[in-house]
């Protein structure tokens, strides 16, 4: 089993969930990190943390070295925090990843692990799985984020070294910020649906998406990309509704701003390929207060 493990986005809220995960059962963890500085929890569990950057291959090679696996989870996705760009999310993907896979490939990391998104088999209202191709959003943004996520994946498997992508559903739970804020607006009555409220989204909950993890890395299903998501893909305002129940708020009316491509996708390769099954199984589990 690999021992030493890198982990590039160690401070995002994946990285925080996953590397307590990795460290407990035993793994040597590097937290790889611009500003070493915040990354005292990772610190708290053991992680060595590095400096290094996505766009610098030196500084890379450095955190590197010595590495059995590299774990990329690095993103800047826009969130209800504020904070994120598609632009800089889209320049990391289509510009990062090249930099990080060479200089895994330089320093002899033996296996990349690849954080992807499960909107790049959104096909409308149908069921999906990994060889779904993207149908389309309506969201000119949203489609330059699925078509940079296809590219950030053709890099990796384009790689000279053992690849695997994760593809997560939209996270929510603990640090995410998605269900505090779907709550405090629905308290505030300004929920709104995604347009008509019809398109469907497959969720994971972020402890969920870490536990995948830590299963990939020890069964390791070789260069495949396998969908992280619950079992019960969602139309928004069926969620929308159940946020608005739990909040004792009137349920929310149409016409929001449409974000996210409707994507309803299967968990089954996650299922069988890493013999993991979410603990939070559908979002009534998961948002229950």
């Amino acid at each position: 089993m690999s021992r030493t493990i890198a982990v590039l986005g160690a401070t995002g809220v994946y990285g925080r969930h996953l590397i307590p995960r990795l460290t407990r059962a035993g793994y040597a963890v590097r937290a790889l990190v611009r500003r070493p500085e915040v990354a005292g929890f990772a610190r708290a569990c053991g992680a060595d943390v590095r400096a290094a950057d996505i766009f610098d291959r030196a500084s890379l090679c450095a955190a590197l070295d010595g590495c059995d696996v590299g774990m990329n989870l690095a993103t800047s996705l826009p969130g209800p925090s504020g904070r994120g760009d598609f632009a800089a999310n889209d320049h990391l993907r289509r510009e990062g990843t090249p930099t990080w896979v060479a200089a895994a490939q330089e320093c002899g990391v033996k296996r990349i692990l690849q954080q992807s998104i499960a909107m790049v088999n959104g096909n409308g209202q149908d069921w999906a799985d990994e060889h779904t191709a993207f149908a389309g959003a309506q969201n000119e943004l949203a489609t330059r984020a699925i078509d940079a996520a296809l590219s950030m994946e053709e890099t990796v498997r384009a790689a000279n070294v053992d690849w695997l992508i994760l593809r997560g559903g939209l996270f929510y739970g603990p640090g995410t910020g998605f269900d505090e804020d779907w709550l405090a607006r629905a308290k505030a009555g300004t929920l709104r649906l995604p347009g008509d409220g019809e398109d469907f989204v497959s969720l994971v909950h972020i402890a969920d998406m870490a536990n995948a993890t830590l299963a990939a890395i020890e069964r390791w299903p070789s260069r495949r990309a396998i969908n992280v998501v619950d079992d019960e893909p969602v139309q928004w305002r069926d969620l929308f509704d159940y946020v608005a129940a739990l909040a004792n708020a009137a349920p929310p009316t149409a016409g929001g701003r449409l974000g996210f491509p409707s994507f309803r996708v299967r968990n089954t390769a996650a299922r069988d390929l890493l013999k993991w099954e979410p603990f939070y199984r559908t979002y009534r589990q998961g948002l229950s207060r």
